[in-house]
This record gives structure tokens, C-alpha cells and sequence, in this order.
């Protein structure tokens, strides 16, 4: 079943407010196995994420409107995690920043725009570009994937629909068959909630083997807040040893846990 076939709930404008939490709900359990039966072909994609990261380049998303949106969240979200710059996941939208909040009428329908928005990046083939899309036919991604594959660089795609047109220009394409919306046609409810999954595991996973969590921690996360500069105390003590007060000074003079960690390992005899 396509993203766009007709929802199998009717007459919801009849429906009270549990009933519709319930039907939403029964949709969105459906998420979970979808994406697990896409799990051989995400670490496949996390490992040309992890390739291309791991000898310097760039991890590219690209989308329109609810796509482009969640690759910008997931972007947004690794510098502060895991500590990385801020060019190293980029996230981009058809239609540009403004379009995150406003919807930028036929900017999806530019086959042209979006390698165009991404050599204002100065895309290489040291990178790798992942298209999102739920329908897997928006121009827009298309077009920018195509041109990237002509020229060397590394693509992948993200999408919820199987044997989409996205497919034959992606050297990795999940394809997570979602079906039928619980609104007809509204992709920003189960495929959005399923595509977030995806970018959840690759840029997780790909972080993870980057080094940037040791056991199960952020050791490279930025302290840009109370709560966190607590937890990265915490992570000081249990690695040390030491006592609150100094694992939070060193914290704060060190600037992450790994650095305040590594400088009380070299003190020590």
C-alpha cells in the first residue's frame, strides 16, 4: 500500500477524542516493525555515513517540507549531543531556512534547486548526500541525488514507499513501506514518525563508532545548560572517583567530559 491510498479510518469528523488517540495510536504502532524489516539496509547506509565522516567529509540531508524538516532536526541535534562542528551534519530544505516554518509553495517541483543548494555548501566527493522523501519522487531530491551520483559523491535515501523513483539514483536506500495515513495523504504523521526512526539509528549508530560515546555516554556533549553540565559531572565521578565538587570543576575547566576525564587519567601515577 502507497503513502497517498486511502486510510482504512472513515468518518473521522464523527469520531471523539479517544477514538481518533486510539486510531492515530494503532497507526503509529505499525512503525516500529516497518523499520525493523529496513534494518540490514540502514546499517548499510549508517556504514557509507561512517566512511565518508570518518575521512573527513560531510553528511548531507536534503528533503521538502516535513522530510526536510526532520533532516534538519536531526542535523541540528549532533553538535550539541556528540560534539561535532556544526558543518558536519547539514540539513536542507526546498525553499531554504524560511520554509522550516512556513511552507514555500511548488519549491518540492525544482528538479534543479537542490544540487544548486547544495554547492552553495561546496558538496564533494568526500561527502554523502541522503535524500528524504516519503512519497520517494519529490523533484527537488531527485534531482540534487542525480546529479551527485554523476559526479562521484555518495548518495543514500530515506523513504516509505518500496520501488520509488528515489531508488535508482541512491547507492543505499532504506525504503520503509508505512501504507496509508490515518488522514489520507498526511505524511507527516506515520512516515515522519518512521523516518524520524531512521535518522535516530544512522546518526546514532554513525556517532557511536566515531567515538563520541564510551559505554553508553555523551563524553563529547557541549554544556550548554544546567542539567547538562550535571550530567556531565556525574559521568566525572563514576569515570574518577572523585568527589562532586571536583568533578564539576574539571568539568567546566575541561570544557566535555572526555577532556576532564583524559587530563585526571594522565595525573594519575
Amino acid at each position: 500500500m502507497h503513502t497517498e491510498s486511502s486510510s482504512g479510518h472513515r468518518n473521522l469528523e464523527a469520531l471523539d477524542f479517544l477514538s481518533l488517540v486510539r486510531g492515530i495510536n494503532q497507526e503509529d504502532a505499525l512503525c516500529h516493525q516497518r523499520v525493523a524489516s529496513e534494518a540490514s539496509h540502514i546499517a548499510a547506509l549508517c556504514e557509507l555515513v561512517f566512511s565518508r565522516l570518518q575521512a573527513g567529509g560531510r553528511l548531507f540531508y536534503m528533503g521538502a517540507g516535513t522530510s526536510g524538516r526532520l533532516g534538519i532536526v536531526d542535523a541540528s541535534e549532533c553538535p550539541p549531543t556528540y560534539g561535532v562542528p556544526f558543518d558536519k551534519v547539514i540539513g536542507i530544505i526546498a525553499g531554504g531556512d524560511g520554509a522550516i516554518r512556513k511552507a514555500v509553495e511548488f519549491a518540492e517541483d525544482d528538479e534543479e534547486q537542490g544540487f544548486r543548494d547544495l554547492e552553495a555548501y561546496g558538496v564533494n566527493t568526500q561527502d554523502v548526500v541522503i535524500g528524504i522523501a516519503a512519497s520517494g519522487r519529490t523533484p527537488y531530491v531527485i534531482g540534487a541525488l542525480r546529479k551527485c551520483q554523476s559526479l562521484g559523491i555518495a548518495t543514500g535515501g530515506v523513504v516509505c514507499n518500496k520501488g520509488s523513483e528515489m531508488k535508482s539514483v541512491c547507492d543505499v536506500c532504506v525504503e520503509v513501506e508505512t501504507g496509508p495515513e490515518f488522514v489520507t495523504g498526511s505524511t507527516r504523521m506515520k512516515a515522519g514518525t518512521a523516518t524520524k526512526m531512521v535518522l535516530n539509528m544512522i546518526t546514532t549508530s554513525v556517532m557511536i563508532r566515531l567515538g563520541h560515546v564510551k559505554d553508553n555516554k555523551m563524553i563529547d556533549m557541549q554544556l550548554t545548560n544546567y542539567k547538562l553540565i550535571a550530567r556531565g559531572t556525574n559521568m566525572v565521578m563514576e569515570a574518577t572517583g572523585l568527589l562532586e565538587a571536583e568533578a564539576k570543576t574539571r568539568l567546566l575547566a575541561a570544557g566535555s567530559v572526555r577532556k576532564a576525564v583524559d587530563q585526571w587519567l594522565s595525573e594519575q601515577p
